[in-house]
């Protein structure tokens, strides 16, 4: 199995501005503990804000998704304009305030945001031919967006609130619902799959969780998605 590509879908460098570089790098430890294969994959094009992830305050300073993604990749990713859904078999999207400052607007304009369209792009020709996407943390808004007001009807979670956490799930579950989703409220323990649309959704730090239960649900989020390989 080991000639299975799996994307890696980031829209920056760091939890408050772009993608979640724990969520980020477990994935692609993941990834290459089941024998496959990890592509990073990026937008050329600049992110919302910059933050300053010491204070949370904003900087006056403007930085490229795709530039800060390869400090995450090392240097090794490529353009979204690149890719093609021949190209992988299953895709990832970490979390991070990126899904929704930077590859959709949900961060400002809720479910009603718009979504970058060479994102909506890729992952709608991905579902088309079947091919499978995990979605981790917030990641399922992006998703969600992406296959708004077509014919697939996803099934995801992006959390609970009967375990700690820092954000209204309620709230991102209302929001979802509004364009289409139907969700299940997951644990850190737990993942979801929607066998019917080959979508795996998993918490990640939506929840209080420590980096040891992160690694594990992000773990199981890549062993669902090879299964559906």
């Amino acid at each position: 199995m080991s000639d299975m590509i799996f994307g890696v879908l980031l829209s920056g460098c760091g939890v408050y501005d772009g993608a979640e570089i724990q969520e980020a790098v477990l994935t692609l430890l993941a990834i290459d503990e089941i024998g496959a294969k990890a592509v990073c994959i990026s937008v050329d094009a600049p992110q919302h804000h910059v933050v300053n992830h010491l204070t949370g305050e904003e900087m006056n300073e403007s930085r490229n998704m795709l530039v800060e993604s390869a400090r995450i990749a090392r240097g090794n990713v490529l353009n979204i304009k690149d890719i093609n859904p021949v190209d992988i078999d299953a895709l990832v999207i970490p979390g991070g305030f990126g899904s929704a400052k930077n590859f959709t607007k949900w961060a400002f304009d809720g479910p009603n945001a718009d979504i970058l369209p060479e994102v909506k792009l890729l992952l709608v020709n991905l579902v088309n031919v079947g091919k499978p996407i995990a979605a981790l943390c917030v990641s399922p808004i992006v998703l969600a967006k992406a296959l708004e007001g077509s014919n697939y009807k996803a099934n995801m979670t992006i959390g609970t609130d009967a375990e700690p956490t820092p954000y209204d799930i309620n709230g991102f579950m209302a929001g979802l619902e509004q364009i289409g989703v139907s969700t299940e409220k997951k644990t850190i323990r737990e993942i979801q799959i929607d066998r019917k649309n080959n979508i795996v959704t998993a918490p990640c730090y939506m929840q209080e969780a420590s980096i040891l239960e992160v690694r594990k649900n992000i773990r199981s989020a890549v062993e669902a998605l090879r299964d559906l390989i």
